[in-house]
């Protein structure tokens, strides 16, 4: 397998331990995965390109193929645990993390399966995924120690710090998780998706589309801007994404965008592009499970653009109940999931 599956494979039997579902007594064809993730095997296709150049392509891995397709993380997740249901992969860059968590409640709502893995995968760090990032001024450039370089709403941000890894959430139909006692960290509420319909990689310079999502991920779960407690942001560090997200905000929660704490959990692990949703909403679940919203390091210089209440610096003590979690990709692809504090009626 080349990384990106491995780590999503990783995730899965974390996953499954932390769960405590006996698969040996669940119906495999009611239990399903959808992974979100960005680049597939960049580093594998780097490698075997080396192999081509230099040796043929007879000489070629006979694996490359099936290591580089994005939806091998997925396939190998279903293959390795015996899911036989309703199987996806999302492939909408740093917005599929939190999509192909999206997309997994969504298959439970409308019936097609019980429990379905939702998650996102990303190891794409090398020459090729590094240059290619850097010639179009993607990635920080700063001359300070790498653990300073990433920070999101700052006024002296340069670009994002890359990241690898993978999370995977369990998420079952209400009925399944109560019949099996299973203990609920929380419930998705709401889901929403949009594009910018505007340029290759660059935002929405209004903001709009990314207000869409938010809009509609609240909407859906029957919520009012005002019921949200915590906003966790794309916050990628990069001059444009931040000040158009924080616009975003405002466009959608008003005066209240200056009431809501919202952080960037990107400053503290680096952005895992079709990773980044999936790990982050890890983070939201966590600050509703422990009362803590993380906070945004790095934050030293106020930009008058990012004029927001992004918890600088240190850790906040809170009583979480909703939280909103955001992710904005190229192309414009924007997912934002709704994550609640589960209350048995």
């Amino acid at each position: 397998m080349a990384r990106f599956s491995q780590t999503a494979v990783a995730a899965a039997a974390l996953a499954f331990e932390d769960s405590g579902i006996n698969l040996s007594s669940e119906d495999e064809e009611r239990m399903g995965v959808v992974m979100g993730n960005g680049n597939g095997g960049f580093p594998t296709t780097e490698d075997n390109a080396r192999t081509l150049f230099k040796r043929g392509g007879m000489k070629v891995s006979p694996y490359f193929i099936p290591m580089i397709l994005p939806n091998m993380a997925a396939a190998n997740v279903s293959r390795l645990f015996g899911l036989k249901g309703y199987t996806s992969t999302v492939i909408t860059a740093c917005a599929a993390g939190t999509q192909g968590i999206g997309e997994a409640a969504e298959a439970i709502r409308r019936g097609a399966a019980d429990v379905v893995l939702g998650g996102g995968c990303e190891a794409g760090i090398c020459q090729l995924g590094l240059g290619g990032f850097n010639v179009i001024k993607a990635l920080s450039r700063s001359e300070v120690p790498p653990e300073k370089a990433s920070r999101p709403f700052d006024a002296n941000r340069d670009g994002f710090v890359p990241a690898e890894g993978a999370a995977i959430l369990i998420l079952e139909s209400l009925e399944h998780a109560l019949g099996r006692g299973a203990e609920i960290l929380a419930e998705v509420s709401g889901y929403g998706v949009s594009s910018d319909a505007f340029h290759a990689v660059q935002p929405d310079e209004d903001g709009a589309g990314a207000a869409r999502a938010m809009r509609w991920a609240i909407e859906d779960a029957g919520m009012q801007p005002s019921d949200i407690d915590y906003i966790n942001a794309h916050g990628t560090s990069t001059p444009k994404n931040d000040m158009v997200e924080t616009l975003a905000i405002k466009t959608v929660f008003g005066e209240g965008a200056y009431e809501v704490p919202i952080s960037s959990t990107k400053s503290m692990i680096g952005h895992a592009l079709g990773g980044a949703g999936a790990l982050e909403a890890v983070a939201c679940i966590k600050t509703i499970r422990d009362g803590i919203i993380h906070p945004t390091i790095n934050y030293e210089t106020a930009d008058p653009d990012c004029d927001l209440d992004y918890v600088p610096n240190k850790a906040r003590k809170a009583q979480i109940n909703t939280v909103l979690s955001n992710s904005f990709g190229f192309g414009g692809q924007n997912a934002c999931v709704v994550f609640r504090a589960f209350e048995e009626n």
